[in-house]
């Protein structure tokens, strides 16, 4: 990025280890709104400016609450931690009502379909987004120590929120977990033999507490990639977990080749596990937790596939076509 307010603002949230989609994303946001503001410099404008750009992304753009929710986010920050003059957080501007689109779910027989058509490379990580609920980067993201083979579980740590949840693990799935870090083993010893080899990243606060835990076993990536690469950050080599381009394309070329018509992503998986839960009887409120929802409406979204119609609701139309001889 050429602009070195940017890059002050890009060096600013590295040194306090904000996550790289959070700083791509306010910078993106910041970008766009010096561009709306014909370029001005943020400490020039003020909360009117603010108040346009937010309704502009909703008259011009037709940006959905979630996007628009993000922009102020990171104006927010902008103005409180790079200008020091906080905006009014009591601002008036358009909100967008764009209607939230219900999850894409597929039937478990469509599941089955689409597993079948997963190369060996991302059939596990498929497996464990539907059988455990995860997000894509809480797969990508495990560890060889997050499995507990003995509880059937996984430990998800630092997931979205900053949260950590425990979520359940198919026993069919063991197997193919320990051939996978049996894989992972024989990986890591090679990389232990490499002279410029810097372990795993870690989170600073873990760097720092255990500063040799990076090159122990422990915690290596669970899903390795297949090439070591230069961390653009620290400038160490080290061995990330696989990309999440090649999952998002595989799950789509499964979907094609299994013949399934739905918008089939990743994230169909858990939207379908959290369904599959609740039709088969799991509480809400457990089904929240494996989820890792704050709150119970977030999870009730998924009760609109269940068999007797939206929310459990049974039409009262069944009950004629029962009574009819």
């Amino acid at each position: 990025m050429k602009s070195p307010f940017l890059n002050y603002i890009r060096e600013y949230m590295v040194s306090r280890h904000y996550s790289i989609r959070t700083i791509d994303a306010y910078l993106s946001w910041i970008y766009q709104f010096i561009l709306f503001n014909d370029k001005r410099h943020p400490k020039e404008l003020g909360v009117y400016e603010v108040e346009q750009f937010l309704s502009d992304l909703v008259t011009s753009r037709n940006l959905a609450a979630r996007s628009q929710s993000q922009a102020l986010n990171a104006l927010v920050f902008l103005y409180k931690q790079i200008i020091l003059k906080p905006i009014d957080v009591d601002l008036r501007f358009r909100k967008s009502v764009k209607s939230k689109k219900l999850p894409t779910v597929l039937t478990q027989k469509e599941v089955g379909g689409l597993l079948a058509h997963f190369s060996s490379s991302h059939l596990l990580p498929a497996q464990l987004m539907y059988g455990s609920g995860l997000r894509l980067m809480e797969c990508l993201r495990l560890r060889f120590h997050d499995i507990d083979f003995h509880y059937s579980a996984i430990r998800v740590w630092r997931a979205k929120g900053n949260k950590n949840r425990v979520v359940t693990l198919a026993k069919e799935l063991i197997p193919l977990l320990e051939h996978q870090q049996e894989q992972v083993r024989l990986i890591w010893q090679q990389d232990k033999l490499q002279h410029d080899y810097s372990g795993v990243w870690l989170p600073d606060a873990l760097s720092k507490k255990y500063p040799n835990a990076s090159k122990e076993l422990d915690w290596q990536y669970l899903f390795p990639s297949i090439r070591r690469a230069v961390d653009p950050v620290t400038h160490l080599t080290r061995r990330h977990h696989i990309n999440e381009s090649s999952v998002q394309k595989a799950v789509k070329q499964a979907a094609k080749s299994a013949g399934i018509s739905k918008n089939v992503s990743c994230h169909t998986l858990r939207h379908s596990f959290a369904t599959h839960l609740l039709e088969s009887g799991s509480d809400i409120r457990t089904v929240q937790e494996q989820l890792g929802h704050t709150d119970v409406k977030t999870t009730q979204i998924y009760t609109h596939v269940i068999d007797r119609g939206a929310s459990g609701v049974r039409s009262p139309l069944s009950q004629i076509f029962v009574q009819s001889p």
